[in-house]
C-alpha cells in the first residue's frame, strides 16, 4: 500500500520521443499585396579618370621549337638618343691618277679688220700702139693620124672593217688590239698579226669605231703612230652598254693608225659575242696622187 503525499511527487525519467505528427492542412491564400512605384532613371554619370597601365605580365613560356608564335603587340617608340659627337677626321686619301690630256679648244674669234693702207700713185698711161692689119685667114690642115691608147690610171683603194671574237674580248691594256674577225680587208692594209692598219696611198682617211661595253669600265683610243687623236670612256653601271667615235685623218704612206685601251684591266671592257659586236673600220676618202 502506498502513501500519497500532499505537494511532493517523485520525478521519473524521460521518455522515448514520440512518432511525428502528420503536417497539418495548408492555410488559405493571402491577399495580394499593392503594386510597388517604378522610380525615374537616374542621369548618367561623369566617365572615370583613365586608370594607370597595369604592371607587365610574366614572359610566357617558349613554344616547342619549330613552331613559330603569334606575332606580338607592336611596343611604343622610345625616345629619340642624344646626338653624338662629331667623329675625327679621316685619313687623307691617295693621289689620283694624272688625268688624260684634253681634247684641242675651238678656235679662237676673228681678229678685228687691219687699218687699210694708203693708196699707191696711179702711173703714167703710156701710148697706145697703132691697131694691125688683120691676117687672111689660112687653109685647113690635113687630119693627124690616130695616136696610141694610152695606160689605164691607177684608182687607189684601201678599206677595212674588222671586230672582236670570244676569244678577244676584254683586250689587255696599252697595246694595240688584235681585231681577230675579219669583215672586209681586200687590200690586207689592216694587219691582224700586230693590230695596225699601214697607209699605203697618202690622202684623207676616215676611221671609225663600234664599242660594247660589258662586265668593266672603258678607256679606249684611237692612235696614229702612238698619238692618241680621240677618246671614249664609258662607266659600266651593271647592264650592257655601247659607244662609238670617229675622226678623219691626214696620213703619209707609211703611217700606222690602230686602237688601244688605257688605264689597266679595269678599263677595258670591250666585249663581245654572238649577239653584240665591236668593231673598228677605216677607209680611204681621197688620195693625193
Amino acid at each position: 500500500m502506498y502513501r500519497l503525499r500532499v505537494g511532493y511527487s517523485d520525478r521519473g525519467e524521460a521518455g522515448p520521443p514520440g512518432i511525428p505528427g502528420k503536417d497539418g492542412n495548408k492555410g488559405e491564400r493571402g491577399q495580394s499585396g499593392t503594386d510597388g512605384k517604378v522610380e525615374e532613371k537616374g542621369n548618367k554619370g561623369e566617365q572615370g579618370l583613365r586608370g594607370f597601365p597595369g604592371k607587365l605580365g610574366p614572359q610566357g613560356i617558349p613554344g616547342p621549337v619549330g613552331h613559330k608564335g603569334q606575332k606580338g603587340e607592336l611596343g611604343l617608340q622610345g625616345r629619340k638618343g642624344m646626338k653624338g659627337d662629331v667623329g675625327d677626321r679621316g685619313p687623307e686619301g691617295a693621289k689620283g691618277e694624272i688625268g688624260y690630256t684634253g681634247a684641242i679648244g675651238l678656235p679662237g674669234p676673228v681678229g678685228p679688220t687691219g687699218i687699210q693702207g694708203l693708196k699707191g700713185d696711179t702711173g703714167d698711161i703710156g701710148p697706145k700702139g697703132a691697131l694691125g692689119l688683120q691676117g687672111e685667114k689660112g687653109t685647113k690642115g690635113d687630119t693627124g693620124e690616130k695616136g696610141n691608147t694610152g695606160d689605164i690610171a691607177m684608182v687607189p683603194k684601201s678599206a677595212f672593217t674588222v671586230g672582236l671574237t670570244i676569244a678577244t674580248k676584254l683586250p689587255p691594256a696599252n697595246v694595240p688590239i688584235k681585231f681577230d674577225k675579219v669583215i672586209y680587208n681586200g687590200q690586207s692594209h689592216y694587219s691582224q698579226e700586230t693590230g695596225k692598219f699601214t697607209c699605203e696611198f697618202a690622202g684623207i682617211y676616215y676611221f671609225t669605231y663600234h664599242i660594247t661595253v660589258y662586265s668593266r669600265n672603258v678607256r679606249v683610243a684611237l692612235v696614229k703612230n702612238g698619238v692618241k687623236i680621240i677618246h671614249t670612256v664609258d662607266k659600266y653601271q651593271g647592264s650592257e652598254d655601247q659607244a662609238s667615235g670617229g675622226a678623219v685623218l691626214q696620213l703619209q704612206v707609211g703611217d700606222e693608225v690602230w686602237m688601244q685601251t688605257s688605264g689597266g684591266e679595269a678599263f677595258s671592257g670591250l666585249f663581245a659575242d654572238q649577239d653584240d659586236d665591236t668593231t673598228f673600220t677605216g677607209f680611204l676618202l681621197f688620195s693625193f696622187q
